[in-house]
């Protein structure tokens, strides 16, 4: 794809399409603070609820609310397997985005695995493929059960994808199943520590345990939704948990995520759950406003 400006500022003449909020990492468990892993960053387990409350009222009483919300990922915390209070902390959460007016689209992080199997999660409230896209006589545009990943239109020419970044994971998988073994084996070709969560001395750090990466089904199918969108003129924005350059630990394992062929579509966006460090901190409101020119 060519180069393209970057959007400018919202001007008098530009007209308002739609909205949708983002959020992020809301990690609640029912704890006292805490730090992250580097203990650099603090961490709101309990107190996380209220930031979500907060955001999902001031999405409500928005004058022109969003059309929907991204939720991208690490809904609760590691922690709560820990005490096994997995499934109570899920239902807190998910009550309280009950109270959203809006529809709420789910992608699923490493601390969704660290709390669930991936059939779990298939059955449970954060699986939100109902609200997919069906475009019709284009099968090939149609997920495959294999991965939770899928399309949406909130707005004409506009398609959002929501990607599965643990579609290839340790996480969540039976241990005894061809995916865990097949994954396991490239793991531990590329990191020899005990410790397979350590990027200790490994010259490609991104092979850790936290991460994950795409099967060459699902990267087929995103060409196909892909090239159905540069045919027909869509902007396009693809929802997808952190895998970003830095820090160098969190990005997917190459090898199996070779990059779809260039498009030429008219925009392509990416939202991350570390698009800004600090709404992975502090939970702040992100609206993302899209504007005709």
């Amino acid at each position: 794809m060519d180069d393209k400006p970057e959007p400018g500022p919202l001007s008098e003449s530009s007209e308002l399409l739609f909205s949708f909020g983002v959020i992020a990492d809301i990690q609640y468990a029912d704890l006292e603070d805490g730090y992250n892993f580097q203990g650099n960053r603090r961490r709101y387990y309990r107190h996380s609820l209220l930031h979500l409350q907060g955001a999902i009222e001031h999405w409500n009483t928005e004058s022109s609310p969003p059309c929907f919300v991204l939720q991208l990922g690490d809904i609760i915390d590691g922690y709560n397997a820990q005490y096994k209070a997995s499934e109570k902390a899920l239902e807190c959460v998910m009550s309280t985005f009950q109270m959203l007016k809006v529809p709420v689209h789910h992608t699923w992080g490493n601390h969704e695995f660290y709390n669930f199997s991936r059939d779990y999660l298939t059955h449970s409230k954060l699986n939100s493929k109902f609200l997919q896209d069906q475009i019709a006589h284009h099968s090939e545009t149609v997920p495959s059960e294999n991965y939770y990943a899928y399309h949406f239109v909130p707005f004409p020419k506009f398609r959002f994808i929501l990607l599965d970044a643990y579609d290839m994971s340790v996480l969540g998988v039976d241990q005894s199943s061809p995916k865990y073994q097949q994954c396991l084996k490239m793991l531990r070709e590329h990191n020899p520590n005990a410790e397979l969560n350590s990027p200790q001395g490994l010259s490609e750090p991104q092979f850790v345990q936290f991460n994950g990466g795409f099967s060459q089904e699902q990267l087929n199918w995103l060409n196909e939704v892909l090239t159905f969108s540069d045919t027909n003129q869509e902007k396009v924005v693809i929802a997808i948990f952190p895998f970003i350059p830095r820090p160098l630990t969190v990005c997917a394992w190459p090898g199996i995520t070779e990059t779809p062929q260039s498009f030429g579509l008219t925009s392509v966006w990416c939202v991350s759950s570390l698009v800004t460090l600090t709404m992975v901190a502090t939970l702040r409101i992100l609206l993302v406003f899209t504007t005709s020119t």
